[in-house]
């Protein structure tokens, strides 16, 4: 799936993106320069769990019409002070298509790491029959937990539907 934590390679090296300034343009440059379709979300708050090793990028500004998330004004290549409990996430329209990431003239190519983890997807759907239909739950630091249903609404829900291929 086309959803996960957001990484840029730099200088070699795979790093994440501080979620400063991170909104919907921005997850719609990463979708759109991966081939994943239209954003759908931007979660802050490392949603997908935390990266490791460089934050390069920070204060992204992208109007969200960028063929590439290296022509988005941001704060510069460098490892930035921001804790990876900030790192950026996108969650896509599409599946993910195989794309090898590439440095050059096109600029450093974004990935999206997996929303699921082996053997399982990072939500779920329980108490109901069939999969596309039950109580909300989420996977994190290890365990299932349920979601709070306060300022929950139909955007939210159809963005675990797309995720978990509902419709």
């Amino acid at each position: 799936r086309c959803a996960g934590r957001v990484e840029v390679q730099h200088d070699g090296h795979w790093g994440t993106v501080c979620d400063d300034d991170w909104g919907l343009p921005d997850a719609a440059v990463v979708c759109r320069q991966l081939g994943c379709g239209t954003a759908l979300a931007a979660p802050p708050g490392a949603w997908f769990g935390e990266g490791s090793g460089p934050i390069w990028l920070n204060g992204l500004r992208c109007r969200g019409s960028e063929e590439r998330l290296a022509l988005c004004r941001h704060r510069g290549w460098r490892p930035h002070v921001c804790a990876h409990e900030e790192d950026a996430s996108a969650v896509c329209s599409g599946g993910l298509r195989r794309l090898t990431p590439t440095h050059g003239s096109w600029g450093p190519a974004p990935a999206l790491t997996s929303a699921s983890l082996p053997g399982g997807p990072t939500v779920r759907l329980v108490g109901a029959t069939g999969r596309c239909a039950g109580r909300l739950e989420i996977f994190h630091a290890g365990h299932w937990g349920t979601v709070c249903d306060d300022l929950w609404g139909l955007p939210d829900a159809a963005v675990v539907c797309r995720q978990l291929g509902c419709g």
